[in-house]
Formats: C-alpha cells, structure tokens, sequence
C-alpha cells in the first residue's frame, strides 16, 4: 500500500537519517527546536544499518567497542523523548525560500516547511566500488562475492578472502578471524586504516590467524555456476597464484553520489558541501551540513567529530528558529532531557 505525501512543519528539517542525523535530533531537541527526519533509505541509522549493523567500531567515546547497528539503537533511545516525525524511503527533490522559512520536497510528494534545514546526508545516494573481474556479476547473483557484511555468522567456516586496505577491510578481517579462515589481498605492505586496527591484523598475522597476501592485488575468480573455488591474484609484475576462497569480500570503498543535494547551489568541493567549520552554515544562509557530507580545512571523517558538528548547528540554528530570544547555554547535567 502506497503511503499518502504528507505536509509538516517544524523548526529544522533534517535530510539524512544516519547516526549524525539522529543525534542531530538530540542536540537541537536540547534547545526545544523541533525536527523532521527525512531519508531515502526506509530505515534509520544510514551506513551503519543498511551496511554493516555488525561492524564493530572502536572510536565512540566511553565505549571501546560497540557495534554499528547497536550504535544506531542506543542513538533511537536517546532521541525517543523528541519525538521527531520520519519520513522514510523519500529522497529529497527540491528545495526553495530562504533562511527562516524554506519548503523541502521529496520524490513521494511530500512537502516539509521548515526555518532552517541541516544537511546530513553522509556522502548523499552510496553503491560499492566493484573490482574490474571477468564473471563478477554471477558471483554477485550467488553471494560469493560481497560488499557488505550485515551478519557475522554467514561467513563461519568459511574461507574468505578480503581485498582492501583501509579500514573495512581491516576491520572485518580482525572481526571474521575467530571464525572463518581469512586471507587479506593488499598490494603493499602498509595500511590505510586506524594505526591500532593495523598494529592488531599484524599481530593477527604474526599468529597464524589471519594469512596476508602482500604484495598482490585481485586479477580473477575461478568457480561455476556462481560458486568461488578461488581467487587469482597478481603482483605488479605479473606473477599470479591463487587463494582458497568459498567467499571474496572486496573493500575498496563507496562511490557517492549527492543527488538532487548537488542542485541546490550549495558550494561543493569533490562532492562535499564546503561549510563554516565555526556554524556548520554552508554557503546558503540558514542550510547547514554536517557528517561526511560537511568539508572545511582539518575535516575528521570521524563519527565523533560529526556528533561535535551537530552540536555547533544545533546552537547556530537557534537565533533562526528564535531571533528575539538570547540562547543561554546549559550543560546537560544541569537541564537534564526537556520533553519534546
């Protein structure tokens, strides 16, 4: 059954429902500003849910290790008392007006009026970038070869190979080794990911639980019918041997793509929106941006620095919303949660 478009009006529309538009939610919420969640995907929590809700992540503070879908639940409860409406499964289309009163459009007819709109979209629409392997669309179709880890038992006992060096790849080959046998391709011997994450795969290696296939990048894959006997890699100068694999698992990043986001005049560098690092403001009055999809000198694509991010909007969306009231800054632990 097709949902019917609906109209709304709040304080800040925000586009993108990832873990910065949710905690975004939250901080504006803080300050008694109202907020609409609005994002293609037809669930919560971006990357982190659609992608790999079973990837642990290591750099959320006061939890050494929480893994993303966890994040994304513990984000919903924070924001529970907000009750911000969700309008799921719609992109946004279009947007006019001006600071203090803009209309957001999406592709199901929807309409949003709102004072100020935050921009939290990650890297707008995502897809995986596939390696250039004769056959690779029927190993797809099977399953043998994948993007995305959503669930850690489907590889148990399994011979993986991860391609990649950054920080996917090194992740999930840490993540899978306790219960799969895991073979890492990378074409040097030097990582792209956290100097933790890296340090613990040597260790890994160094103990027989992870095999590296160093220096050597993927060249082929061999099976029938859609089932991986083995990945063919190759050096730079042509050597090739192959690796056992039931599994190939390439990491080698996320095309991106803005979308209708690109259209709305906002300066962009490389496919990210350029903002005031000082307000998160992009160069449209009252459009703000922050997460992935936010670029200014000294940029962190970090999940923390993004929470900081929706922090600073949030208090540099106020005189918008209220430009007759002084915002008197509280902490937390003085104010506690106002209701929504």
């Amino acid at each position: 059954m097709t949902e019917a478009p609906v109209a709304l009006e709040t304080d800040v529309a925000i586009v993108g429902a990832g873990p910065i538009g949710l905690f975004a939610v939250f901080e504006l919420g803080m300050l008694k500003l109202r907020s609409v969640l609005i994002d293609a995907l037809a669930e919560v929590g971006g990357q982190c849910t659609a992608l790999y809700p079973e990837k642990p992540i290591y750099d959320i503070p006061a939890h050494p290790a929480i893994e993303a879908g966890a994040l994304i639940t513990q984000l919903e409860q924070q924001i529970e008392p907000f009750a911000a409406p969700r309008l799921l499964g719609r992109q946004v289309n279009g947007l006019s007006g001006a600071r203090g009163d803009f209309t957001l459009t999406t592709d199901k007819g929807d309409t949003v009026r709102a004072k100020a709109v935050l921009v939290a979209a990650g890297a707008g629409a995502f897809g995986p970038n596939r390696p250039p392997l004769e056959g690779l669309a029927a190993f797809e179709a099977s399953g043998a070869v994948q993007y995305y880890v959503r669930r850690r038992e489907d590889f148990r006992g399994k011979r993986v190979v991860i391609a990649g060096g950054g920080d996917s790849a090194v992740d999930w080959a840490l993540a899978l080794k306790d219960i799969a046998r895991v073979s890492v391709v990378h074409r040097r011997a030097k990582f792209r990911a956290a100097p933790e994450s890296a340090a613990r795969l040597d260790q890994a290696a160094a103990a027989g639980e992870v095999e590296m296939v160093i220096p050597y990048q993927l060249h082929g894959l061999v099976g029938t019918g859609g089932a991986l006997q083995a990945v063919e890699v190759a050096t730079l100068e042509g050597e090739v041997k192959s690796v056992p694999a039931d599994v190939l698992l390439p990491f080698f990043g996320l095309s991106m793509d803005l979308g209708p986001i690109a259209a709305w005049g906002m300066d962009l560098a490389l496919h990210h929106v350029t903002v005031d690092p000082a307000t998160c403001e992009t160069s449209i009055p009252g459009v703000f941006a922050v997460g992935d999809v936010a670029s200014y000198p000294g940029k962190l694509k970090l999940i923390l620095q993004g929470f900081s991010e929706a922090a600073m909007a949030a208090h540099a969306i106020f005189p918008i919303v209220h430009p007759d009231q002084a915002l008197r800054f509280e902490y937390s632990t003085s104010k506690g949660v106002p209701a929504g």
